[in-house]
Parts: C-alpha cells; structure tokens; sequence
C-alpha cells in the first residue's frame, strides 16, 4: 500500500462521462465520488444579510503622490488581515482582458475531443494541461471543474504543445495578457515592499525573472451546490494570485475567523490573493489564507488566474533586509524542495509551509 507522505498530486484526463455530468442533465445523478456534503456544510458561510465588504486597494491611487501613502496602508492592511483584496484602476488594457475573456470561454466551449487535444499527459508528466483539478489519491472525492495549467514564463519553459490552437486567438491573448501580468505584479510588489519596510527593493527583486504560470477554470453549474465543491479548500503555495473573473458568477469564498465570507466579484477589478511563498518572504507580515469554490446552482463560472512565483536566489526564505530588525519566523529551503513538498502536502490537505515555521 502507497504511504499517504509518498503520494504526489496529479490531474487526471477529463471523460465523455465527467462532461455529461457538468453537463447539467437533470436524470443524471451525481455520483458519490462528487459527493462532499459534510464538507460544504462544515463551517457557517456569512449570510446576505451580514455586511461586509472585501478590501478594494485602488491602483490610480497607489500611483498618485496625494494619495499614495494612506492607499499603500490600506494595501498593507488587506495584506495582513484578509489576505485578498480586489484591485480596481489596475492599468491592463482592456482589450487584451477582453481578449483572453473570450478566448477562455470560447476555449471551455468547445466539444471535448477537441479540448483534450492539450489533455493532462498522465502520471508522473507533470501537470499541465486541460483536465480535472488536482487528484489526491484513489478513492479521494473530485472536484465539479474543469480546468487548463500551462507555465507562461519565462518563455523558453512554455510547453507550445499544450498551448491550445483553437480558439485561433487564445495563444497570443495568452501571451500578451501574461505580460500584462508580470507588469502589474511588479507594480503591486513595489506598494508591497513600501509597506514592509523593504527599502532596498528586495521583494521586487525576488520575483524578477521568476517562473510565471496560468490555471483557467470553468465551474459548471451543479443544481445541487449544497452537494459538491468546486475547488477543495486551500492556499495556494507559490507567491502572487492575480485572478480575473470571465463573468459575474460567484461562488469563491474566503475563510476568517472560522467563516466562509462569499466574495462578490468587482466588475472590472482583479482579486489579488498572497500565497504561501509570500507569507515567507515578507516573514509572517502578510498571510496566505483558505478559500474554496462552490458552484453556483445556475451559472457556469470562469475565472483566469496568473500564478507569480518568488524566492532570494533559489531559495524560499524571509528577505534578508527584514531580518535585519527581526528574528525569521521561517525556516530556509530550496525551491525545488519546497515544490516537492507542496505536491506531497497537497494530497494530505496540509500546508507545506507550517513546516518551515520556527
């Protein structure tokens, strides 16, 4: 029998019989291996009728000198306390968002055959491709999604024959709108570092040039959400999230506080998350924290989500600048063993990085 630490997480090839399901058909039962009830239900999810409001951090406003200050403490803020924020005036052409909008939906829409021209390439190749979400492990339950992983830099580790064809307009909309990424990452690192106290501009430094990466997910619509889980609960374990929502449909929630808090997505702003890595670099200031998905009973929801990925060196590690005034709350590791050790935790459901913590 295969020891639980020894698992390494994989994706699986989508099927007729997935897409059936996704599909909506009303005679279809959902399957017990989508079933996860108790899971859903597990902790309260904030109601309509509690005011709250995710952080919105303005872009126009970080870049204007009068009010620079109070915006890159607000920033901070959401860093610190939600670990998201929705970012508005964000500076990326809308036409290229536009662009790869429609090249993502015109992408999921297409029949099956087609889409698995770019399939996941099985078991120990890696995980990119168009397939299910992560699988952690025989027997475990899957997640209602379907969904495309490619690396998008540096350049020269893009996988061209995962890269779909058709739509005709998704490759250069993936290019281009990648590049777009990497500059507003670069901006929003450098409020960042401001807010951190790193003045020598370590923080900016720790992702320049670094592995870049994209998931697309399309979370079909389930009649009974109460059932099943678009993307199991976690954090994710690389740096920077920038995600773009291609409709208005929710279903992403944000634990605090033991709750479920439903983000209700900004028309034309993109949700920022901290991830594990950036907990470690700024040495616990900012904090990377639970969320999960839940399908909507009556819309399909698309979302773009741009990975940025940071280190000192090829080390995971605080910033050494910070350490200056402050004892490391995290142990050091090198990137390639911190990777491994993601893929190991995620089919325990743990977090690789509460192993680094001093």
């Amino acid at each position: 029998m295969e020891v639980a630490s020894e698992k390494i997480v994989n994706r699986d090839e989508i099927t007729d019989t997935a897409l059936s399901l996704f599909a909506g058909d009303d005679s279809i039962h959902i399957p017990e291996s989508y079933i996860r009830t108790d899971e859903v239900l597990a902790d309260e999810v904030v109601g309509k009728d509690e005011a709250y409001e995710l952080p919105v951090v303005d872009m126009a406003k970080l870049l204007d000198p009068d009010s620079s200050a109070m915006e890159t403490e607000k920033l901070g803020s959401a860093c610190r306390h939600w670990g998201f924020f929705q970012l508005t005036n964000h500076g990326v052409d809308e036409a290229v968002a536009q662009l790869i909008k429609d090249s993502t939906a015109e992408f999921f829409s297409l029949p099956l055959d087609i889409k698995n021209r770019v399939a996941v390439l099985g078991k120990g190749a890696g995980l990119e491709g168009y397939g299910h979400h992560y699988s952690r492990g025989p027997g475990d339950k899957l997640d209602w999604a379907e969904g495309l992983i490619l690396i998008t830099q540096p350049v020269h580790e893009r996988n061209m024959k995962l890269w779909p064809t058709n739509p005709p307009t998704f490759r250069d909309a993936l290019a281009t709108y990648s590049v777009e990424m990497t500059k507003l990452a670069r901006r929003l690192l450098g409020f960042m570092a401001a807010d951190i106290g790193d003045d020598k501009g370590e923080l900016v430094e720790a992702f320049t040039g670094k592995r870049q990466s994209m998931a697309m997910h399309y979370y079909p619509p389930c009649r009974h959400p109460d059932k099943v889980m678009g993307i199991t609960p976690h954090t994710d374990g690389l740096g920077l999230t920038l995600l773009l929502h291609v409709d208005d449909t929710p279903g992403l929630q944000i634990k605090k506080d033991g709750r479920w808090y439903p983000v209700r997505p900004l028309p034309g702003a993109i949700l920022i998350n901290i991830g594990d890595l950036l907990d470690v670099l700024t040495n616990g200031a900012y904090t990377s924290v639970e969320h999960r998905v839940i399908p909507d009973a009556e819309r399909g929801r698309t979302t773009v989500v741009f990975v940025e990925e940071g280190t000192v060196g090829e080390m995971v590690t605080p910033l050494p600048g910070l350490l200056k005034e402050q004892e490391p709350r995290y142990k050091s590791l090198d990137i390639d063993d911190y990777i491994k050790g993601i893929l190991k935790a995620i089919p325990e459901g743990t977090r690789f990085a509460d192993t680094l913590k001093i």
